[in-house]
């Protein structure tokens, strides 16, 4: 079945052109170029709109971000809002945004153009939020099953990856599987109307099909093996300028993660508990487990760099990325003095 055009991903998935990222940042760049730089200035930081869950959420309401970044000069200027890594990469790129946050897998494909960007934290796999995604009843009791089925990955990002770890974990040529390209925002409808048979997907999507009764992981990322992590990324230029405040910034994530991961549901529906982006019922308790199962923001040390590493090579022998991509000299390590 061939799938309406307005439901096909193109060859570079996005969900925000860099031209919709520009207007969506307009109204902040004389802000941010306002600071930056001038002596005794206050520097603004363009970061992506958090939303309302999360701890950037929660720093917004309460004020606390900025009150951590006021000791080194800055301040926050929001911007657009977070989405995925593909646009938020050219837009760093382009000088509209200083921050943004993307798995290692979407952060590959990114680094095999010209990025203009540098991954400064690391947080563990969402090896309980992340994997195969069939709906209940389907049919579908194991990897083996999705043989000659359709499985809706985003290209080049979390869900190619997971699709591909799991076929070559059971020992599945990748070519046995259909690959159907989809933006993430538009997968579920598809997924229940069974124009697809299952989904790789993570917790940012999952978590409302879960807690709807309607679909469950047939292998979650810890069945795969998942090395999918979640990074974040700062304008190398801003970093070069102004490392004290991407340390700064890297310490209130890290201090604020640990919190979260501690009481998870104080960090939920922050701004509203209604409407299509509050998490009720049981979505919320999906949520919460999922939360205190995963990892906080830390620095990138050996060991990650090492896994990194091996995404990377698993992407090229996957022919998802041309070459090898090489990660390390787009690391940052936030705990060299600044």
């Amino acid at each position: 079945m061939r799938l309406p055009r307005s439901l096909r991903t193109p060859l570079a998935p996005t969900l925000l052109t860099v031209t919709a990222l520009l207007a969506l940042t307009a109204c902040s760049t004389s802000a941010a170029d306002s600071g930056d730089g001038r002596p005794g200035g206050t520097v603004s930081i363009r970061i992506p709109d958090p939303g309302n869950s999360g701890v950037l959420a929660l720093g917004k309401k309460d004020g606390s971000l900025d009150r951590a970044l006021a000791k080194v000069g800055a301040k926050v200027a929001w911007t657009g809002s977070a989405g995925p890594f593909a646009p938020a990469a050219q837009a760093m790129n382009a000088d509209q945004l200083d921050i943004a946050t993307g798995s290692i897998t979407s952060g590959i494909t990114s680094l095999a153009q010209r990025p203009g960007f540098k991954f400064f934290t690391a947080v563990a796999p969402d090896t309980a939020g992340e994997g195969i995604l069939v709906k209940n009843g389907s049919g579908i009791d194991s990897v083996a099953d999705l043989v000659g089925r359709k499985v809706a990955v985003n290209q080049g990002g979390t869900g190619e990856y997971l699709l591909l770890k799991a076929l070559a974990k059971a020992g599945i040529p990748a070519d046995r599987v259909e690959r159907v390209y989809l933006r993430p925002d538009q997968t579920a409808a598809v997924l229940n109307a069974g124009q697809v048979d299952a989904w790789a997907v993570w917790a940012t999507y999952a978590v409302a099909e879960i807690g709807g009764g309607k679909a469950h992981f047939v292998a979650d990322g810890a069945a795969l093996g998942s090395d999918n992590y979640s990074l974040n990324a700062v304008r190398t230029d801003f970093a070069t300028r102004h490392p004290e405040i991407v340390k700064a910034l890297y310490q209130y994530l890290h201090d604020a993660t640990a919190k979260e991961k501690r009481d998870p549901a104080a960090y939920l529906n922050v701004f509203t508990d209604v409407g299509p982006t509050a998490v009720t019922g049981k979505a919320k308790e999906v949520q919460i487990a999922f939360t205190r199962q995963g990892g906080t923001v830390d620095p990138i040390g050996p060991e990650d760099i090492k896994r990194f590493d091996a995404v990377a090579a698993f992407y090229a022998e996957q022919k998802v990325t041309r070459t090898k991509v090489d990660i390390a000299p787009h690391l940052l390590d936030i705990e060299k003095p600044a």
